[in-house]
């Protein structure tokens, strides 16, 4: 060990300290309970703006809903907005749940191989996996594919709040005002009603084939393949 009054980071023992941890039991076991509060911290926090993103779709559907529906001569294309703002908190969503997952596959793979281990001594899930955690922290990389993120969180999320609009704006062209067709009712300033209604038929079609399209399983969630209530039962 370098002494505390002659200590100098650059020298390759210093460099090298925590590799001592990885080659001692103790020091190791010490040292990993504090790296996985870390990680399971930083999930909380983009957790919870995953969630933020989330909020504010709803907030802006709420504003959306309002507008459209405060009186009769409020334009119907109100809606419409609030679908295409939807598309672009999407966008802004998938990143940070592909961020989120990245920080969960590392807290899955220590709570498989630790964890579940130290509880059920039944062996170790992944052979190498701390050499397979050593290198994410080296080289992060994000785990769960754009497709896959973009289907989650369309099934799970954005498709029922797109399909809010879309029953208020069909609504809204229909029944809310009477004594007007749908289709003059649905038209915007340079645009046919008819060319409005095919665009929104097309683009909700879209997203309800890009939820439902069947994707490889990259995500690492805890939740899968089980029926509620299974785990209790004896095996």
């Amino acid at each position: 060990m370098v002494s505390d009054d002659s200590f100098d980071p650059e020298q390759r023992e210093a460099r090298e300290v925590a590799a001592q941890a990885g080659r001692d039991e103790e020091m190791f076991l010490s040292l990993l309970p504090h790296y996985y509060r870390g990680e399971v911290a930083q999930m909380s926090t983009l957790l919870g703006r995953l969630d933020l993103t989330t909020d504010w779709a709803i907030a802006l559907i709420a504003a959306m809903l309002a507008l459209s529906f405060g009186s009769r001569d409020s334009p119907p294309y109100f809606l419409l907005l609030g679908m295409l703002a939807l598309l672009m908190f999407l966008v802004f969503d998938l990143r940070r749940y592909r961020t989120y997952d990245a920080t969960r596959s590392r807290v899955r793979l220590i709570e498989e191989n630790v964890f579940a281990n130290a509880l059920d001594p039944a062996g170790a899930i992944h052979r190498n996996w701390r050499e397979e955690l050593g290198d994410d922290l080296r080289k992060p990389t994000l785990k769960v594919s754009t497709r896959e993120a973009l289907s989650r969180r369309l099934k799970r999320v954005y498709l029922p709040l797109v399909t809010v609009l879309l029953l208020a704006w069909l609504f809204r062209i229909t029944v809310f005002v009477g004594g007007e067709r749908p289709l003059e009712t649905a038209a915007i300033p340079g645009v046919p009603g008819v060319v409005v209604v095919a665009l929104v038929a097309v683009t909700y079609l879209v997203l309800v084939l890009l939820a439902l399209w069947p994707t490889p399983r990259q995500a690492k969630g805890e939740f899968h393949g089980e029926e509620a209530g299974d785990w209790k039962g004896e095996k």
